[in-house]
């Protein structure tokens, strides 16, 4: 009997925490963060306690109360005893935090399985960021252990595209997938009652389709009895223009420009990212990232395939923005950081407003004041290239987004391809892979999923599904 248990993605976007049980072998199927949850309790003011461990993130169910899946040193924070873990592996589409973060939280014993290109981004983000009880993906510090050097490695198992490997009795099979993030993986897994389907997230009008159109066709050749689809965008019919239109539309902006163009998107977009490269070649500018993003590039460009330039590329300006005392000393800036700021091309943010039509910028929001200390001239080209808001917190960041542009004397354009499928896309998928059962997540609208498939399952959050 083949069971599936949805503990996460269920009537929200992102979040995934899928349990697959097959006779003895139990896999979870990404383990993810559940923004719009989390926002219900905590903000930037008010967050989880690292000092309770596990303690908030039981008592508000952003992670389910189960036994054998978490970490000791966690368990130990809220009065529980030693388990063994139960969970025989941890299958990670791409390292979204609403697919990966909570990761940091399962037992050291239980192996992670995902894609090498996402390992490499998990590298980056854990050596960028400050440490966090929600970002101990790869490795975490055991609580309240003091001792500083004493660190946890994870278990981590990586894959190609098309290349089956086992956990216990079942045979996965990960097939690239175009997102809004490289290293995203489908999967294929091939159980005792027949394949189980797991789109990840995924598009098919991105840079790389054939990748999309791959996943669909060995779905659909496995004759799959389920199908756990997103459904992101399930209720928008129109598809996007795609990453191409997004080039040709900001080209055209930046031609015109003259002085400063910002471009803010999201540094793991690397078809986002390669577009704005392109752009600032032909304009004969450069491309100036913050140092957060210089470890992304670090990281990422030892991957040929994605073909992204070093840190200290001769395209490339890292921008040395003001910290600690304000006066550019060694000792303003952490010790990861200055393996980049003793960079030829690390340049302080006051240097660039003299170079402002010679760089494209990549900041967004959260850089507002460092966009401020360019001192852009006025009829600066601001290019927001990410989603539209859908939220109210994301309602009234656009708001003091637009009031810093406006107070910049900077003209404001949007372009923005979605990471995610449209609706008639994902219908099409359905019909084409023809599954037997179709379990929709990372949606808000699974009822818009009725009638694409004969057996359409609206789950519910923590019961068991016989597939």
């Amino acid at each position: 009997m083949v069971q599936l248990t949805f503990y996460g993605g269920v009537n929200e976007i992102g979040g995934n925490k899928i349990l697959l049980e097959d006779k003895g072998t139990r896999v979870l199927i990404d383990f993810g963060m559940s923004y719009g949850r989390k926002a219900q309790f905590f903000d930037d003011y008010v967050r989880p306690r690292s000092a309770c461990g596990l303690g908030d993130f039981l008592r508000c169910g952003l992670v389910p109360d189960l036994k054998g899946f978490y970490r000791n040193d966690l368990l130990a924070s809220v009065g529980r005893e030693k388990e063994e873990p139960v969970i025989d592996g941890v299958l990670l589409s791409h390292a979204h935090l609403d697919h990966a973060a909570y990761i940091s939280f399962l037992n050291e014993k239980i192996p992670v399985y995902c894609g090498e290109t996402c390992k490499l981004i998990l590298e980056a983000v854990q050596e960028a960021g400050s440490r966090d009880i929600e970002t101990e993906i790869l490795s975490f510090k055991p609580r309240p252990d003091t001792r500083k050097n004493l660190e946890i490695l994870r278990k981590f198992e990586t894959f190609r595209t098309g290349k089956s490997f086992k956990i216990g009795d079942l045979e996965i099979t990960p097939i690239h997938v175009d997102h809004s993030i490289p290293g995203d993986y489908a999967f294929l897994l091939r159980t005792s009652q027949g394949v189980v389907a797991y789109t990840s997230d995924l598009r098919m009008h991105g840079s790389k389709p054939e990748m999309t159109e791959e996943f669909i066709q060995k779905a659909e050749n496995a004759e799959p009895i389920g199908l756990i689809s997103e459904g992101t965008r399930i209720n928008e019919a129109k598809t996007d223009a795609g990453e191409a239109g997004v080039r040709s539309g900001c080209a055209s902006m930046i031609e015109d420009a003259e002085q400063l163009v910002v471009a803010d998107f999201n540094f793991k977009d690397v078809d986002r990212f390669r577009t704005f490269e392109a752009i600032a070649k032909e304009n004969e500018r450069k491309v100036a990232i913050p140092l957060k993003d210089a470890y992304f590039l670090k990281h990422l460009c030892k991957d040929p395939k994605l073909g992204l330039p070093s840190p200290d590329d001769p395209n490339i300006v890292l921008i040395r923005s003001r910290r600690g005392t304000g006066q550019y000393v060694d000792t303003d800036y952490g010790v990861d950081d200055r393996q980049f700021t003793k960079k030829d091309n690390c340049v302080k943010v006051e240097e660039l407003a003299e170079k402002q039509d010679e760089i494209i910028a990549c900041l967004g929001y959260y850089d507002m004041n460092v966009v401020a200390d360019m001192r852009p001239n006025p009829g600066s080209l601001y290019v927001h290239s990410s989603s539209e808001p859908y939220n109210e917190e994301m309602i009234l960041d656009t708001r003091r987004l637009q009031n810093w542009v406006s107070f910049l004397k900077m003209k404001l354009f949007q372009s923005h391809a979605s990471g995610h499928a449209s609706g008639n896309d994902i219908t099409r998928m359905i019909r084409r892979i023809k599954p037997k059962s179709v379990f929709p997540i990372h949606t808000e609208s699974p009822g818009s999923f009725e009638g694409v498939a004969k057996r359409v399952v609206t789950v519910e959050e923590a019961r068991p599904y016989t597939v």
